[in-house]
């Protein structure tokens, strides 16, 4: 039997295997976590209301002036509950609230500072105990809060 050697030179070991691989193993570790961030941030896009609307805050800024398009969303949105309470009732500024935050989730930080200016307006417009009547678990009880913080 005889016996024959392939090479004279040492074999290289690890990365010894061109770029090529280099690229792959990157690939295959950065490839993973690029799919799972890019379909999270796909699934926070989604508007899963079942509302043709894709926010309560886009029928707001639609009919802003120039002056009020600078303002933050959250006072934008204050602002229309404020008027919604007036001209409806606060049944239904806190429902829009509660959509307003469920379709921007970044919104929610706001929501217990609304909530109260929805309670404290309230109670100028409808007394104290109407307003109470209105209180649901929307930001907590935050509304009630306002409803009591304006009674005292």
């Amino acid at each position: 039997m005889k016996h024959t050697k392939h090479s004279t030179l040492p074999r290289p070991r690890g990365r010894g295997r061109g770029p090529a691989h280099g690229i792959g193993r990157t690939l295959a570790l950065v490839l993973p976590v690029v799919l799972v961030l890019s379909g999270t941030l796909a699934v926070t896009r989604v508007n899963w209301t079942g509302s043709p609307s894709s926010s309560v805050l886009a029928a707001a800024s639609e009919e802003l002036s120039p002056r009020t398009a600078t303002r933050a969303p959250q006072d934008l949105l204050r602002d229309r509950l404020l008027l919604e309470l007036q001209e409806k009732d606060p049944g239904v500024a806190l429902t829009d609230l509660q959509r307003a935050v469920n379709g921007r989730p970044s919104l929610a930080k706001h929501c217990v500072s609304i909530a109260r200016a929805l309670g404290r307006a309230a109670v100028r417009l409808y007394g104290p105990s109407r307003a109470q009547s209105y209180a649901r678990p929307v930001c907590d009880t935050s509304f009630a809060s306002g409803v009591a913080a304006q009674h005292r």
